[in-house]
């Protein structure tokens, strides 16, 4: 199938926030209550369509354990967004942001975009995380947010597609303003 666009993204977190779950539910819509550690990463596409233009996703899904860090910051290059996940049920996953955020935006382009995902919505009751919290470190760091439920589906379809509109509309607005910055530098360039 023929595609405008093909953007490589990536998830990352601490391990067991969802990162293979929310993977799943959007590649193949389906959820997988036990789910093996990933070991490296592993890798999903699927086609959508933003703006009436079809785009190929290839997702990466990175392993949150420590051990394999170095593996997963070689992942960084030339994604245009990625996935910040943290499990709002574990207060934990919330506290390393920051580290994750930084290992991101050390090994990226500065034009990758990053979205903060609080998954896990559907348990409610065990919440450790409010959802002003996520809000609040987002807004900080200038990250988009959203909360999430790889089990019931909830936002996975939204997450997944509203990165790429986003930068879309900013490649886009990239395109525009060189156009015009050479159309007021080029004449006085002979």
């Amino acid at each position: 199938m023929a595609y405008a666009y093909l953007f490589k993204y990536i998830i990352i977190g601490d391990t067991g926030v969802g990162k293979s779950c929310l993977l799943l539910q959007f590649t193949d819509k389906r959820f997988q209550p036990v789910h093996d550690l990933t070991i490296g990463v592993e890798f999903g596409a699927r086609m959508i369509t933003i703006d009436g233009k079809q785009i190929k996703l290839q997702i990466w899904d990175t392993a949150g354990q420590e051990s394999f860090r170095s593996i997963t910051r070689s992942y960084y290059r030339g994604a245009a967004g990625a996935l910040l996940v943290y499990d709002i049920t574990r207060r934990d996953t919330f506290n390393h942001l920051t580290t994750w955020l930084e290992d991101a935006r050390q090994h990226s382009n500065s034009n990758m975009v990053i979205m903060l995902i609080g998954n896990k919505s559907d348990l409610e009751s065990r919440r450790e995380v409010k959802k002003e919290e996520g809000e609040a470190f987002a807004r900080e760091h200038g990250l988009i947010f959203m909360e999430t439920s790889a089990k019931t589906a909830s936002n996975v379809e939204e997450v997944n597609k509203r990165p790429f509109s986003m930068f879309i509309i900013f490649l886009l607005n990239r395109i525009i303003y060189l156009n015009i910055h050479l159309l007021v530098y080029l004449p006085y360039a002979f």
